[in-house]
C-alpha cells in the first residue's frame, strides 16, 4: 500500500495516518507492526531494490555492469521518489545490499581489485543515480514543452552572453526527436572507458 501512495502521491504522502486510513485501520494499529515511518520508508527501498533486475554472473564486466546500469535506471524511473531515497536509508536489507553486491562481483570477477572495484562502483553509482535524479526532475515532458521553454529562455538573453549553451540547444536539444533520455548510454559509455583504465594500473 505504501509502495502505491509514493507512486501516486509522491514520499511526502507516506504517512501513518494515510496508511491506516487505505487500510481501514487506526494509525495507533500500524505500530504493532512497524516501528514506524522509517521502517515503512526501509521496506519501500527494499521492494524497490528487489524490482531491479541482477544480470548474470559474467566474466564480461563491462556487459554486465552495463545491463545492471540500465535495469537499475529503469527501476528508478518506475518510482521517481525512490532516486533521493535510497542513498538516505542506514538500515538497508538483503535486496539493497544484494544489488550493491552484484555490482561490486561484476567488477572483482571481471579482474578489479578490491580497491579498483570500490572506485568503480562508487562512479558508477553516481553516475546512473545522478542522471535519473536530474530526469525525473526535468521541468518539462515532450518535445513541445522542451520548446517553450527553451524558447522562453533564449528570449530573455542574448546568444553572446552563453553563444555554446545556445549552440547546443539550436543544433543538438532542439532538433525533432531529441530526447534526454537518450544521453545515458553516451554518458555511461564514458564512465566505463574511464572505469577501465583502472586495470591498466595493475
Amino acid at each position: 500500500m505504501a509502495l502505491v501512495i509514493a507512486d501516486d502521491d509522491g514520499l511526502e504522502a507516506v504517512t501513518m495516518r494515510r496508511l491506516a486510513r487505505e487500510l481501514g485501520v487506526e494509525a495507533a494499529s500500524l505500530y504493532h507492526h512497524v516501528n514506524g515511518k522509517d521502517q515503512i520508508l526501509d521496506g519501500l527501498v527494499e521492494v524497490v531494490a528487489a524490482e531491479i533486475e541482477r544480470p548474470k554472473p559474467s566474466t564480461d564486466w563491462r556487459a554486465a555492469i552495463s545491463e545492471r546500469a540500465h535495469n537499475t535506471r529503469a527501476g528508478l524511473r518506475r518510482h521517481p521518489w525512490a532516486v533521493s531515497l535510497m542513498a538516505s536509508r542506514t538500515s538497508p536489507g538483503p535486496a539493497t545490499l544484494g544489488l550493491l553486491e552484484t555490482g561490486i562481483r561484476c567488477f572483482r570477477e571481471g579482474g578489479f581489485s578490491v580497491l579498483q572495484a570500490a572506485h568503480a562502483i562508487s562512479a558508477l553509482d553516481s553516475y546512473v543515480h545522478g542522471f535519473v535524479l536530474q530526469e525525473v526532475n526535468l521541468p518539462f515532458r515532450g518535445e513541445s514543452e522542451l520548446a517553450a521553454m527553451t524558447a522562453a529562455i533564449m528570449e530573455m538573453f542574448p546568444a553572446s552572453k552563453f553563444p555554446y549553451l545556445f549552440e547546443m540547444t539550436v543544433e543538438h536539444v532542439l532538433q525533432p526527436g531529441y530526447d534526454y533520455g537518450k544521453e545515458f548510454d553516451s554518458g555511461l559509455k564514458v564512465v566505463l572507458d574511464g572505469v577501465a583504465t583502472l586495470l591498466d594500473e595493475r
